[in-house]
């Protein structure tokens, strides 16, 4: 059997093609793909920001939130009050992403309402926005028992919630509000003060790093180097618009 060239859909990835190739030459009449591998691969890509245009499967975050409420896939949906999506503007510019709701958040279902959520709206006003203006989600949908550190398999089942959000948003910043979600969302171990104040990518995003509101709380002297890093975030947030402009 012959492959010919010019009958192969141009979309096909020279990897499928070898895949096909090799099949033939072993006697496989029928080309076999195996559709969860692939699903599995498209998933890591997406997680790791290597997929070049990732697209979102729902219309809207509204249907994708209906779709996810009732989340069962790990024990925290058993422990929860209220599933806590996100809110904001759903074409905002800017999204902000923590790790995982905390009491408050988990009795009214929605991200940083406590004194963290008063602190970044402080935060937000210091540079010119509005809760309004921008979205705000966590990692974690469910608020883990105790407020403990969200678990690496429940972060592991949660995160294509969160970058189905992403998809459908589009923002042109991402900032990461604190040391768990800056490693979860980038796959590293290095330390917070190390991410601060350096631009990355994610997805082909612009993403940073600052310290999570709660943090501020309990250490009210990096406020400081917070200001800095929220300067970052509006510089380049007036760059991207003057530039599309």
């Amino acid at each position: 059997m012959t492959i010919w060239r010019d009958k192969i859909d141009p979309k096909i990835t020279t990897l499928m093609m070898r895949m096909a190739k090799s099949q033939i030459d072993f006697g496989v009449k029928e080309i076999v793909v195996d559709h969860t591998k692939i699903r599995k691969k498209r998933r890591e890509l997406l997680l790791t920001g290597q997929a070049k245009k990732p697209v979102a499967l729902f219309g809207s975050l509204e249907s994708h939130e209906k779709a996810i409420n009732c989340c069962q896939k790990c024990p925290l949906g058993e422990t929860r009050t209220k599933f806590v999506y996100g809110v904001g503007n759903p074409h905002a510019g800017i999204m902000f992403v923590g790790e995982a709701p905390g009491r408050d958040e988990d009795l009214k279902g929605e991200p940083f309402v406590g004194r963290a959520g008063q602190l970044l709206d402080k935060i937000l006003a210091a540079i010119n926005f509005k809760r309004g203006d921008v979205y705000i989600a966590n990692i974690l949908k469910c608020r883990p028992p105790e407020n403990r550190d969200p678990q690496p398999a429940e972060m592991e089942l949660c995160l294509p919630h969160l970058m189905e959000q992403i998809n459908i948003i589009r923002p042109k910043i991402i900032c990461a509000l604190g040391r768990i979600s800056a490693q979860a969302l980038l796959k590293t171990s290095t330390p917070l003060s190390k991410l601060r104040l350096r631009w990355h990518e994610f997805n082909h995003i612009p993403f940073i790093v600052t310290y999570h509101p709660a943090a501020l709380l309990r250490f009210p002297d990096y406020k400081k180097d917070c200001w800095e890093d929220v300067k970052m975030l509006r510089a380049k947030y007036d760059q991207l618009i003057a530039e599309k402009m």
